[in-house]
């Protein structure tokens, strides 16, 4: 029996629209899981280009990717950056 490959998921290929990205980002933050969240801003920050989300916050690519990556941990003031830059905002609300 032949062998099943598979390769990772990436959700940056199904984030398109500025909803999607908006209805993902709200999903991760959701779980309340600063990994989770992290990695959500990393897809969107992908689907969009890493590269001009780097010109545009003045941080470099290979930084965005270790911090909005897999094991990364992004100061609070990059996170605001790149949602600048993504042109997403949080907001908060009561629970």
């Amino acid at each position: 029996m032949a062998k099943t490959k598979t390769k990772p998921f990436d959700p940056a290929k199904y984030l398109k629209s500025k909803e999607a990205q908006a209805a993902y980002l709200n999903e991760a933050l959701e779980s309340k899981d600063a990994a989770t969240i992290s990695r959500a801003l990393g897809a969107i920050a992908k689907a969009r280009g890493m590269g001009a989300i780097a010109e545009d916050t003045g941080l470099t690519r290979q930084g965005l990717y270790r911090s909005l990556g897999e094991t990364g941990n992004p100061e609070f003031s990059t996170v605001i950056k790149v949602l600048d830059s993504l042109d997403l905002e949080l907001s908060v609300h009561p629970k």
